[in-house]
């Protein structure tokens, strides 16, 4: 793939790449700020950063096999697998096989995940209201979108 001359500043590997322009140093020093914020909030409450993606991700999904909810969560199967149990364990979700398929076990929210999800929902709120702070309905929707095409470009095989 040819990089055009007006691009080679973004591509670590060029003569002219200049870090504080390249997209991917500001994605790492926003992802790096956000979890270090979202642990601090969440410690508070006594869960982690991995109980609270999976709580949203059932909170958005409803029941989920676990390879969904490794698919939406972007982590490894055995992962995922370990901190569904962790958290069964913990009373936060149930896991049934599902009717069809006895190979997959579906995962879903108990009353006490469902609680932790409103905790966690308090504890976060002024995080997330801190990083949209002066930027538009646009913006983040051009955010958004230039995101999920970078995301898109790398998930190419």
């Amino acid at each position: 793939m040819a990089i055009s001359k007006k691009l080679r500043r973004y591509i670590p590997s060029s003569e002219e790449f200049c870090y504080e322009e390249f997209p991917f140093y500001w994605l790492a020093r926003v992802q790096g700020i956000y979890t270090q914020q979202l642990e601090k909030a969440l410690k508070k409450i006594g869960t982690d950063i991995p109980t609270w993606r999976v709580l949203f991700i059932l909170k958005e999904q409803g029941k989920c096999s676990v390879s969904e909810i490794s698919v939406h969560a972007i982590a490894k199967l055995s992962t995922v697998t370990r901190i569904v149990y962790r958290m069964k364990a913990e009373g936060l979700i149930e896991t049934n096989t599902h009717a069809e398929d006895g190979r997959v076990t579906e995962v879903s929210l108990t009353e006490k995940g469902q609680n932790l999800i409103i905790q966690a929902q308090r504890s976060t709120e002024k995080i997330f209201a801190r990083s949209f702070d002066n930027l538009g309905e646009g913006q983040l929707q051009k955010l958004n979108q230039t995101l999920e095409q970078l995301y898109k470009n790398l998930a190419e095989d």
